[in-house]
C-alpha cells in the first residue's frame, strides 16, 4: 500500500532557519520531511543540520565497564603484555578493527607485534570468538583479547579463553544474553535505554568512544589526533544500517566531512583509491551505501579472508593500497554475478512455494555460496514482505571439537545461512524461539546468522512458521503486506538541483532517517536501454540496469533516470505512477533517479476525480455527542467516529470504510482523559495481577477501552508483563494471564530497555490524540483524497 505522508502547517520559525545553512532554496519541501520526521523545535532542528551545533554523548556514558576497560588496557601498556583485537569480516566489522589498530596503535608498539589483529574466516569460522582461534593466539602469547562488532554472546568461548589466562574485553551492539559474560569489561550500548542517544551506535562506534576514552584518559601520549578516525566511523556506521539518531547521526556527519577530504588530501590512500574506482566523491552517505560498504564486504564473501581489507584502509604505502583497492573491486565484481546466480535460484524456488500458507521463507541448497545469502535474504524480504532465511547445506561438523569428548569421531551436516528482517519483525527473537533446534546463532533484530544440523530443517521451517503465526494472531498483524510510505509528490519539472538540494539537508540517511520517496504520477518512459556492467578487466558481468528518461506533462525535455537489476523490456508502455529517489550521478555528473515501484496510472482515479461532496468529513470533534446527536446534528446515514484515533492507519480505515459506503463520515471524539504514562503502566500491571488471581480472560479491546490505549504500546506492555513472570496465552479471541513462580529479574537489560520504550510510546500516543483532536478539518480531507487514492478506489 502506497501511503502519503500528511502535509502538516509549517512554523513561521522554521523556513529562516533552513535557509541559514541552505539560503540558495524555498525550503519548503524540507519542511515538511522534517516536520514528518519529528523535528518540533528550533533546537532539534540546528541540531540535526549542523553537527557543530550537537553536543556528542562522553564515551564516559557506558559506565562502570569503559572504566574497567581503560585500566585493563593502561596495565596491558605497563606490563608490555601482547594484545590482539578480535573483529568481524563485516563492512562494520573491519572499520572497528581499524579504528582499534590505528587508535590503540597510538599506545602500543604495533612494529615488535605488541598488538595485532585476528579477523575470522567467513567461509570456515564464520562469525564470532571461536576456540580454534583463541588457541591460535594462545600460542603467540595473547594476554589480552579487544573484540569489536562481536563477543556479547561468546560465553563457551570466552570461559575457554579464561581458562587460557586470556582477559578479554568485548566492545559489541548485537543483542544481549541475560548472562553477563565472564569479561574485564563489555562496552555495549544495549545496556542503555533505547532512548539514550548512543544506543544506535554499531562496532565501529562503540570501538571509537573506547579509543575517544582512551585519549581523554592518557592525552599526552598520542601522536595523531583523535578526529583521523571519524571516516572509518562514517564507512562503518552507515554500512551496517544502524538507525542514525543521537550519537549515530553527528559521527556519520562529521566522519564524511573527513571521507570527502580523501579524493584531494589523502591521508588513507587505500579509501582514495576504492573512491577513485566506484567514481565516488565521498561527500554523500550513498558513497558507502552503494560505492565502499559493497566493496569491503565483498572481500569476505567472495575470498573469506579480510584481513587484507585492514591493510587497505588503515595503511599509508601507496602502492600496496591501490594494488589491495584493486583486489576489493574485483571481489565485488565477482560478488555481483554470484548474487545474481543466487537470485536466479532462489527465484524459482519460490515459484513452488504457496507463500499464503507462508510466514517465514526458508530456503536451502546445495550449492549455494554463503557468503552472498545475506543479500539475497534482505532483497526476497523485502520484495515478500516476509521474514527469510537462506541456508547452504554444504558443510560438516566435527562435535568433538565443542561438545563432549567422546563423540569426537561423530559429523554432523550443517545448514549455514543468514536472515533477515521486514517490516519491524523481530528477527532475532524468531530465531531465538527454536535455538534448541540449532547449533549456533547472533545477530540482531534485522538481521542473524545461523546453523543448524540438516536433519533438523524439516522441524525448523514447520516450527517458525508456527511462531510467527501465532505471533500474528495475537497482533492482528499480518505479513505479504508491502507498505511505502511517500514522502513528497512531484512533477517531472521539479526534479533536479533545487529539490536535490532541499534533500541532501536531510542527509545522512539510513535507518530511522531514510532516503526521500518521491511519488511522480501519469508519467512515462521513453528511450530505455539495458547494459551489463564490466568488471575491471572489461569483461561483461550479469548484473543488470535499464537506463530510461521520465517524462510527464510539466516538461519539454526528460529527466534520466535508472532501474537496477532490470531489462529494458521490463519497463513499460503507457501511462503509470512511480516511487523514485533522486540522486546525483558523478560520474556522468547529472541528476538522475532511482526507480523502485510503479503501478498503472489507468487502474486508479486521478485525484481531481476524487471528491467528497457526496459522503463529506463532518466536524463534531470536541462536542459533547449525546447534544448533537439529540438536536439531529447527524444525519442517520453518517458513519460516526466517536475514538480518538492514536494513528493514521485509524483514520484511514474510517475513510475507506466512508467512501466505499457512500456514507457521510461524523468525527465526533474528544481529547480523552490522558493519565500519565507511569500511571498507565502501573494500571496494566494491576490488571495482570487481578486476571491472574480471578483466571478470567480479558479481550484485546477491554484492555485497550480500561487503559486508553492504542496497539503499538499494548504490546510492548505485554512483553514487558512477560519478562516480569506473567505468562499470556490467546484462545478463543481472548487472552489468559497468569502468574509463573518466575526468577526473572527487574534489572533484567530486556527489561530495562522496554519500560522505557512502554512509556515513550504512550506519551507519543496522547501527543498523537490531541494533535488529531485539532488538526484542520481540511487536511483531514487533504488525507482522506490520498487515502482513496492510493487504494485505486474508482
Amino acid at each position: 500500500m502506497w501511503q502519503i505522508q500528511p502535509n502538516l502547517d509549517i512554523p513561521e520559525w522554521m523556513i529562516p532557519i533552513i535557509q541559514e545553512y541552505a539560503p540558495q532554496i524555498s525550503g519548503k519541501y524540507i519542511a515538511q520531511l522534517l516536520l514528518n520526521r519529528g523535528i518540533k523545535t528550533p533546537e532539534q532542528l540546528i541540531g540535526f543540520l549542523n553537527p557543530q551545533c550537537y553536543q556528542p554523548a562522553s564515551p564516559f556514558e557506558f559506565g562502570i565497564e569503559i572504566e574497567r576497560a581503560i585500566d585493563r588496557l593502561i596495565l596491558a601498556r605497563n606490563r608490555q603484555e601482547i594484545v590482539i583485537i578480535w573483529g568481524d569480516f563485516d563492512a562494520d566489522g573491519i572499520t572497528a578493527t581499524s579504528v582499534l589498530w590505528d587508535g590503540l596503535g597510538q599506545f602500543f608498539n604495533r612494529e615488535n607485534q605488541q598488538l595485532s589483529y585476528y579477523i575470522p574466516n567467513r567461509l570456515t569460522e564464520s562469525h564470532g570468538l571461536n576456540c580454534a582461534g583463541i588457541d591460535q593466539l594462545y600460542h603467540q602469547g595473547c594476554q589480552l583479547i579487544v573484540t569489536c562488532d562481536t563477543g556479547s554472546t561468546n560465553l563457551k568461548e570466552i570461559e575457554y579463553a579464561n581458562q587460557l589466562g586470556i582477559d578479554i574485553i568485548v566492545t559489541d551492539h548485537h543483542t544481549l544474553l541475560e548472562e553477563r559474560p565472564p569479561v574485564i569489561a563489555i562496552i555495549n550500548p544495549r545496556y542503555l535505554s533505547p532512548d539514550h542517544p548512543l544506543y544506535h551506535l554499531s562496532g565501529v562506534a562503540v570501538a571509537y568512544k573506547l579509543i575517544e576514552a582512551l585519549y581523554e584518559t592518557l592525552p599526552h601520549i598520542p601522536q595523531r589526533p583523535l578526529e583521523d578516525l571519524l571516516d572509518l566511523v562514517a564507512i562503518g556506521l552507515i554500512a551496517d544500517l544502524v538507525q542514525l539518531k543521537g550519537d549515530c547521526r553527528y559521527l556519520a556527519q562529521v566522519g564524511i566531512e573527513k571521507l570527502q577530504q580523501q579524493l584531494h588530501k589523502p591521508t588513507r590512500p587505500g579509501v582514495a583509491k576504492l573512491l577513485d574506482l566506484c567514481k565516488r566523491t565521498g561527500d554523500r552517505p550513498t558513497d558507502i551505501s552503494f560505492g565502499l560498504g559493497p566493496r569491503i564486504n565483498a572481500v569476505s564473501r567472495i575470498y573469506g579472508d579480510a584481513k587484507f581489507c585492514v591493510e587497505l584502509l588503515t595503511s599509508r604505502d601507496q602502492k600496496r593500497c591501490q594494488q589491495l583497492a584493486l583486489e576489493t573491486e574485483l571481489a565485488n565484481t565477482r560478488r555481483k554475478a554470484l548474487q545474481q546466480d543466487v537470485t536466479r535460484d532462489v527465484t524459482a524456488k519460490l515459484r513452488k512455494i504457496d507463500l499464503s500458507t507462508t510466514q517465514v521463507i526458508v530456503l536451502s541448497d546445495a550449492q549455494w555460496p554463503g557468503g552472498v545469502l545475506g543479500l539475497v535474504a534482505g532483497q526476497v524480504a523485502q520484495i515478500y514482505c516476509r521474514p527469510t532465511i537462506l541456508l547452504s547445506t554444504e558443510g560438516t561438523l566435527d562435535l568433538g571439537s565443542y561438545e563432549d569428548q567422546n563423540q569426537q569421531d561423530l559429523e554432523v551436516k550443517l545448514a549455514r545461512g543468514s536472515a533477515r528482517s521486514v517490516n519491524q519483525i523481530d528477527l532475532y527473537e524468531l530465531v531465538k524461539s527454536q535455538s534448541h533446534l540449532l547449533h549456533q546463532f547472533g545477530g540482531h533484530p534485522l538481521a542473524a546468522g545461523l546453523s543448524l544440523p540438516i536433519k533438523n530443517l524439516p522441524i525448523f521451517i514447520d516450527a517458525i512458521n508456527r511462531q510467527m503465526r501465532e505471533q500474528l494472531e495475537s497482533s492482528l498483524e499480518e505479513v505479504g503486506q508491502r507498505n511505502i510510505e511517500i514522502d513528497l509528490v512531484c512533477t517531472v519539472s521539479e526534479l533536479g538541483f533545487d529539490l536535490f538540494q532541499e534533500l541532501k539537508l536531510l542527509e545522512p540517511c539510513g535507518m530511522g532517517n531514510p532516503v526521500p520517496k518521491i511519488l511522480i504520477q501519469n508519467c512515462w518512459f521513453v528511450n530505455p536501454w539495458h547494459s551489463l556492467e564490466q568488471d575491471l578487466r572489461g569483461r561483461k558481468v550479469q548484473y543488470i540496469k535499464t537506463t530510461f528518461e521520465l517524462w510527464d506533462k510539466s516538461t519539454s525535455t526528460g529527466f534520466s533516470g535508472v532501474w537496477w537489476g532490470h531489462y529494458k523490456d521490463d519497463l513499460p508502455d503507457g501511462r503509470w505512477d512511480i516511487i523514485v529517489e533522486l540522486d546525483f550521478n558523478t560520474f556522468k555528473k547529472q541528476y538522475e533517479i532511482r526507480l523502485l515501484e510503479l503501478r498503472s496510472a489507468q487502474d486508479h482515479a486521478p485525484l481531481s476525480s476524487i471528491n467528497l461532496a457526496d459522503h463529506p468529513i463532518l466536524d463534531y470533534r470536541n462536542q459533547n455527542l449525546d447534544e448533537i446527536l439529540s438536536d439531529s446534528g447527524i444525519s442517520e446515514n453518517s458513519l460516526i467516529l466517536k475514538d480518538c484515533p492514536t494513528c493514521w492507519e485509524d483514520l484511514q480505515a474510517w475513510f475507506r470504510r466512508a467512501y466505499i459506503q457512500k456514507r457521510p463520515l461524523a468525527i465526533a471524539y474528544t481529547i480523552p482523559e490522558l493519565l500519565p504514562p507511569q500511571k498507565i503502566w502501573e494500571q496494566l500491571i494491576g490488571i495482570a495481577k487481578y486476571l491472574s488471581r480471578t483466571h478470567q480472560p480479558v479481550t484485546r479491546q477491554q484492555l485497550r477501552t480500561q487503559l486508553n490505549l492504542g496497539e503499538i504500546p499494548l504490546k510492548i506492555g505485554f512483553e514487558s508483563l512477560k519478562l516480569l513472570g506473567f505468562k499470556i496465552e490467546y484462545r478463543d479471541h481472548a487472552f489468559y494471564i497468569t502468574w509463573q513462580n518466575s526468577q526473572t529479574l527487574n534489572s533484567s537489560p530486556t527489561l530495562a530497555e522496554l519500560i522505557p520504550t512502554f512509556l515513550a510510546t504512550v506519551q507519543e500516543e496522547q501527543f498523537r490524540r490531541q494533535y488529531f483532536c485539532h488538526i484542520p478539518l481540511s487536511t483531514l480531507e487533504s488525507i482522506a483524497v490520498q487515502t482513496i487514492r492510493n487504494e485505486g478506489f474508482q
